[in-house]
């Protein structure tokens, strides 16, 4: 290593650690006192922390409806070569004209009993994951095409991204759906479910539910359905997504406590990293190019993020017990993945206390070595990107 890599590697440590010293202590109340059981943690600090989530960044997500419906549109028993089933179904909620949600699901053939599942969004439509030519095209907006519309010449361009077939020979079901059923990506949300589950005409308030919060929201509905699924072991759903999705993913998991596993790969500022970090994207920079994944009140912070009364750690936190992993790359130093090494170390003191072990390793791994422990850390090489690689770890 060169003398300048070295004390870049050291100066990056420093700042790192200084982030960390800062950081609120997720076993502390707001009042100051301290949480020393596991009752304190379920019965106080827990709910505190998703209030303080929902009112100060991502809005408060509607509540969970009753009447979650899956009508399978579609069923292909003979999927890759006939090592699995295809099926494409329709979950339906909320008031009568809500969005659907479309669930591209893929099953293992030869499992003896329910397979425990991988549940994610995806870009840009199922279509895109398979060269399928009777996947359904999304019909609302969808980003970088022609015309923000699906297209037949997308079918199959992100086959290697959800590497489907790999999960599928290793005895997963994976579960996917594009993210734009719930909320297209943009400022304006009439085409997604939020409009919907708001009172007529009304204009979204300061702690309104926001983008992130509701695809964490659609995640949950997609729970909803597979746990009525007799071929989906109910017990071992595990969430995943990447970038923007992962951010979603994680706190999805963190206020879902039926997702048995969490998974964002790079999910970087307002997910999975630090708001204080001074490494990749700011508060700041995230409001300013994203306003609309975030509530109102998140802006408020955008030159003071060290006056939030919590920061990504807390998060983090609300995982536990449950097995949360996060995934890096090298090159996405806009992702900070020291910082979000550093939420992991943060958030082992409450995995500790409930008795369900944590992180277990001081120092972030090796490139490309996966870390032990309910808490895991993983970084590779390479860019800002979900690989068939990464679905092996």
């Amino acid at each position: 290593m060169s003398r300048t890599l070295a004390v870049l590697l050291v100066l990056t440590l420093l700042v790192t650690a200084a982030q960390a010293a800062n950081l609120p202590d997720p076993l502390v109340m707001l009042d100051g006192a301290r949480v020393t059981t596991k009752e304190q943690w379920v019965e106080k600090r827990r709910p505190e922390l998703k209030e303080l989530f929902q009112y100060y960044m991502y809005g408060y997500l509607p509540p969970a409806p009753d009447n979650v419906r899956g009508a399978v549109e579609r069923e292909d028993a003979k999927a890759f070569d006939g090592k699995a089933t295809l099926r494409e179904v329709a979950v339906s909620f909320g008031p009568p004209d809500t969005p659907k949600i479309h669930l591209l699901l893929v099953m293992p053939n030869g499992r003896k009993g329910p397979a425990p599942v991988f549940v994610g969004m995806n870009f840009h439509g199922n279509h895109a994951l398979l060269k399928d030519p009777m996947i359904r095209l999304p019909t609302v907006w969808v980003p970088n095409t022609k015309d923000n519309r699906a297209r037949d010449e997308d079918r199959g361009t992100e086959v290697d991204v959800w590497a489907l077939e790999q999960s599928i020979d290793r005895g997963y079901a994976v579960a996917t759906f594009y993210c734009g059923d719930v909320d297209p990506d943009r400022a304006d949300v009439r085409e997604g479910v939020q409009p919907h589950l708001r009172k007529p005409d009304a204009v979204p308030g300061p702690h309104d539910c926001a983008t992130v919060a509701a695809w964490a929201w659609g995640l949950s509905r997609a729970v909803d359905y597979l746990r009525t699924d007799k071929d989906i072991d109910k017990n071992k759903i595990a969430v995943v997504g990447h970038s923007r999705l992962g951010k979603a993913a994680v706190v999805a998991g963190a206020f879902d406590e039926r997702i048995a596993l969490v998974i964002p790969l790079q999910a970087g500022c307002g997910g999975t990293s630090p708001s204080r970090g001074t490494v990749g994207e700011s508060v700041k920079a995230i409001n300013d190019h994203f306003p609309h994944w975030f509530d109102a009140t998140f802006k408020d912070f955008n030159d003071q993020p060290d006056k939030l009364p919590f920061d990504q750690n807390c998060l983090a936190a609300l995982v536990a017990p449950r097995p949360l992993l996060y995934c890096c790359a090298v090159e996405d130093k806009w992702a900070n993945p020291e910082g979000q090494f550093e939420m992991l170390k943060s958030a082992d003191s409450v995995y500790r206390l409930l008795g369900a072990g944590g992180l277990e390793t001081k120092q972030m791994p090796e490139v490309g070595q996966l870390s032990d422990g309910t808490l895991g850390y993983y970084i590779r090489p390479g860019k800002h990107s979900m690989t068939k690689g990464d679905w092996k770890v």
